[in-house]
């Protein structure tokens, strides 16, 4: 019996699917485009692959839709529609713009507070050298609109062209509310202006909610407490509320997918019906990477994966193969090193390597977060056609 050696890694696989609608049976639709691409493409599911589902079909064939008026009106019962501080939401026509709208017709008037030098993620409003020259602090100082202009000018996001600052303020005063803009990075300094105030940030904002009711603020809610349950029988989302919605229509957002681990269970086993391959199956939005020419982050979804199969919990536990060739077996080569690297390999026990100097430079990062990251990329944000990512071999080694 000859043995047989794989001679390829890690692979992704975008698979075309059909358009998604409302009340689709999607669990069915992703497990025939899987078995339907492994036919005509000549591959073979396996043990342990993945298959990733993009957070947008599942929302949509949920129907996890709201408008605008959705939004003003919960805006409007837990903040009462009078002044309202809008503190560190992110510059996104996407992701933000249509939230912005309803808010903004919840209230009579909006203090928009933008974080700078940047957003969140990285979008930027002012460079650091302008405030280097202007004796700005960012951390303490807070600056009006007027003097903001005066320092900074316009300034346009260098992929969109869009000059925010002006962008969001038309948007608000379009909805019928004032709008008063001022920019700075410690929560507390909205408190100046009203003590109701809604958070907009993503990942910091449990600790920008404890600061502003430490400081007194009167009515403090963050975006994952906008439509955490339905208005008017819109969608929502009892865990992140506007986190990680899009925009659908200009009046109209789709929320970030509603509990959907029994989706991800329901694929497993359709595909183990059907292949007797035990797969695992993940839902991914965005992916947890940073541009580095315009210093995005990419990740403006609460979370990359929202829901996933048991056997993704964790985080990698491998061994630099670089690390074990320059030092453990510095002095061997060809066949002996192979067979070297490929038993230390082998003679893991599962136990953590955290702290072994041999797993060094590996990468700590959740399992979800890793192989979300790669199928954002590989679907793309655009028309590719390909919700579905299918990955084979990322658990493999340099054994198998």
């Amino acid at each position: 019996m000859t043995n047989y050696e794989r001679r390829v890694g890690t692979v992704s696989r975008g698979i075309r699917c059909p358009i998604i609608r409302q009340g689709d049976n999607l669990a069915k639709i992703v497990t025939d485009s899987v078995l339907e691409a492994a036919k005509f493409e000549g591959f073979e599911l396996r043990d342990r692959d993945v298959i990733s589902i993009t957070e947008s079909i599942v929302a949509r064939s949920q129907g996890n839709y709201a408008s605008i008026d959705d939004i003003a009106e919960d805006v409007k019962n837990k903040f009462g529609g009078g002044t309202l501080g809008v503190i560190f939401p992110i510059l996104s026509r996407n992701r933000f713009s249509i939230c912005l709208k309803g808010i903004a017709k919840g209230a009579k008037k909006i203090v928009l507070m933008l974080s700078y030098p940047s957003d969140e993620v990285g979008n930027s409003l002012a460079t650091l050298d302008i405030i280097d020259e202007a004796g700005i602090n960012p951390y303490s100082d807070v600056l009006s609109l007027e003097k903001y202009r005066e320092v900074f000018g316009v300034q346009k996001l260098a992929f969109t062209g869009v000059d925010y600052v002006q962008y969001y303020a038309d948007l608000i005063k379009e909805c019928g509310a004032e709008v008063e803009i001022i920019f700075a990075n410690q929560a507390k300094a909205i408190l100046d202006y009203t003590d109701c105030v809604l958070t907009c940030d993503i990942h910091t904002r449990a600790r920008t909610k404890r600061i502003l009711k430490n400081a007194g603020a009167k009515i403090v809610y963050g975006l994952d407490e906008i439509l955490n349950a339905p208005v008017n029988g819109s969608g929502y989302n009892a865990k992140y509320g506007l986190l990680g919605s899009n925009k659908s229509t200009e009046t109209t957002i789709k929320l970030f997918p509603k509990e959907c681990k029994d989706l991800v269970l329901d694929i497993q086993k359709q595909i183990l019906d059907a292949t007797g391959k035990h797969v695992e199956v993940m839902v991914y939005g965005d992916g947890a990477f940073k541009d580095p020419q315009g210093k995005i982050w990419e990740l403006a979804d609460p979370v990359v994966s929202p829901a996933f199969t048991d056997g993704l919990v964790g985080t990698p536990n491998e061994l630099k193969l670089k690390y074990l060739a320059d030092n453990d077996f510095k002095d061997l080569s060809g066949e002996a090193l192979k067979e070297a690297i490929s038993n230390s390999i082998k003679a893991k026990d599962g136990s953590s390597l955290v702290g072994n100097m041999a797993a060094q430079g590996t990468t700590p990062r959740q399992l979800t977060d890793l192989i979300g990251s790669l199928c954002d990329l590989t679907s793309g944000s655009g028309d590719k056609g390909t919700p579905v990512v299918l990955v084979q071999g990322y658990f493999d080694n340099y054994t198998n």
